[in-house]
């Protein structure tokens, strides 16, 4: 696995289980959904992902986007 699909697997599991406990615990959580989206709407721009930088320091392959 390559460091994008890895990015977007933890992008899209961290949304997943916030949304879960916003409906179920507090809507606060949607404050971790939000900075996540947030989060990758600037990567598209800038390239700069705090996770992708933690995974190349890693050993992890890169892919094509990061």
């Amino acid at each position: 696995m390559n460091i994008d699909r890895i990015v977007l697997a933890v992008a899209g599991a961290i949304i997943l289980i916030t949304v879960v406990f916003a409906v179920s615990h507090s809507i606060h959580w949607l404050w971790v959904t939000a900075f996540v989206g947030a989060n990758l709407f600037q990567a598209a721009f800038t390239g700069f992902c705090p996770i992708a930088h933690i995974l190349e320091a890693s050993g992890v392959k890169s892919g094509k986007a990061f």
